[in-house]
């Protein structure tokens, strides 16, 4: 089944071309995919403005007004993390959680050079929150959102690498970075860059393969385990970092062999104890390999994977009241379309999704397999009693009629 259309999403350009090409880079898909993706960074001058995903204002409202509690936010300060107890605080009656955003004390910690680090706000941020599950779609793996607020002539982190792809939006003011070369190419999320200071340290003090300053609407690509640092220049920098997590081959042989272990478990054979008095394994890895790799053939890990894929995204955002209204005012005129984001996708005669699964009558499938392209249905043509279950389930929500152009 093809991925589905995201509620929210950033329809890309009348051509069908999604946010990735029309937002983040000027070269073409194919040839990113071809030369660039997982292979080198990439710097695209202005393409188009990122003012209508985040801004200064932004930030202030999200430190000053939303109730944000850590881990949403971080701070750092040449290289160190600040303590969560030192801008956090209790928010007066009936908000004492003590670990809210002092407002005061971030300020304050600000106009000494620290930078604020916004995280997740692909949860907290509806602009940003619809562009990331855009471009989650379109990539095929996760993606997180995090901003980088820097106060002139500072910088929050030291050289480093991620273990995650990223793209760089400049979205105010102006910031120096400055990359080198891998030191471990491709690190997976277990080997970050602390387990390899020292290499990194001597790595920095080489020739920058990039030494660029971003002004507002360029974007960078940064594939993972690349070094670098950057440094807010004359004025308050404001920048948004998208976090690819990318699966690898690594993750996908993690999926195949729980699969096969699970058929291995089944065998009465590999359940059987060691020999008494056996003093190492070396009698029995003949065997074992052998049903392992047997295992290994005969594991299919797709549904694990998907499982896996599923765990690692939110489906589209879903108003209980205006979902209470749908089921209670439905009638066969009424139009509805899949929940964005759901991953959702049939086997056999099960609907699996992001909010569970739900089996089905054979009668069903056929109006259930013609939802998955994510268009406008009405209850009438898919029959009022399963638009009214899958409603309830979360699955479907209420839609515009479409209208003849």
């Amino acid at each position: 089944m093809d991925r589905l259309p995201t509620d929210g999403q950033d329809p890309g350009a009348p051509d069908g071309s999604g946010v990735l090409e029309t937002r983040l880079i000027d070269i073409g898909r194919e040839r990113f995919a071809r030369e660039v993706w997982g292979r080198e960074p990439l710097l695209t001058r202005r393409v188009e403005g990122f003012a209508d995903l985040f801004s200064a204002g932004a930030v202030d409202e999200l430190i000053s007004r939303r109730g944000l509690r850590t881990p949403f936010l971080r701070v750092a300060k040449d290289g160190s993390t600040f303590p969560d107890a030192s801008f956090t605080a209790p928010a007066g009656v009936g908000a004492t959680i003590a670990d809210q955003l002092d407002d005061t004390a971030l300020w304050r910690q600000f106009a000494d050079g620290a930078t604020l680090v916004l995280q997740a706000l692909h949860r907290t941020w509806e602009p940003v929150a619809a562009f990331s599950a855009a471009l989650s779609g379109e990539l095929g793996h996760p993606v997180q959102a995090n901003a980088y607020v820097t106060p002139p002539q500072n910088r929050g982190f030291d050289d480093h690498y991620d273990v995650h792809d990223v793209f760089v939006l400049q979205i105010e003011g102006t910031k120096r970075w400055v990359l080198h070369e891998p030191v471990h190419p491709d690190p997976l999320r277990d080997q970050p860059w602390t387990g390899r200071r020292a290499a990194v340290a001597e790595a920095a003090k080489g020739r920058a393969h990039l030494d660029v300053v971003l002004e507002p609407g360029d974007a960078l690509y940064l594939p993972r385990g690349w070094l670098h640092a950057a440094q807010a220049q004359g004025a308050v920098s404001v920048h948004l970092t998208l976090g690819i997590h990318t699966w690898t081959r690594h993750g996908l042989a993690e999926q195949l062999a729980q699969e096969a272990l699970a058929l291995l478990a089944e065998d009465p054979a590999m359940r059987r104890s060691l020999p008494l008095g056996v003093d190492g394994p070396d009698a029995e890895l003949d065997t074992v390999r052998e049903r392992l790799a047997a295992a290994l053939a005969a594991a299919d890990p797709t549904p694990r994977f998907h499982r896996a894929r599923r765990g690692q995204g939110r489906p589209a955002p879903l108003g209980p009241l205006a979902q209470l209204a749908a089921v209670q005012g439905l009638d066969p005129g009424s139009t509805v379309r899949l929940r964005g984001a759901l991953e959702a996708r049939l086997e056999g005669a099960r609907l699996s999704t992001r909010v569970g699964w739900l089996d089905l009558p054979e009668a069903d499938l056929p109006a259930v397999a013609r939802l998955l392209d994510g268009g406008v249905r009405t209850a009438g043509e898919l029959g009022t009693e399963l638009t009214a279950r899958l409603l309830r389930a979360g699955v479907l929500v209420p839609a515009a009629p479409v209208t003849a152009p």
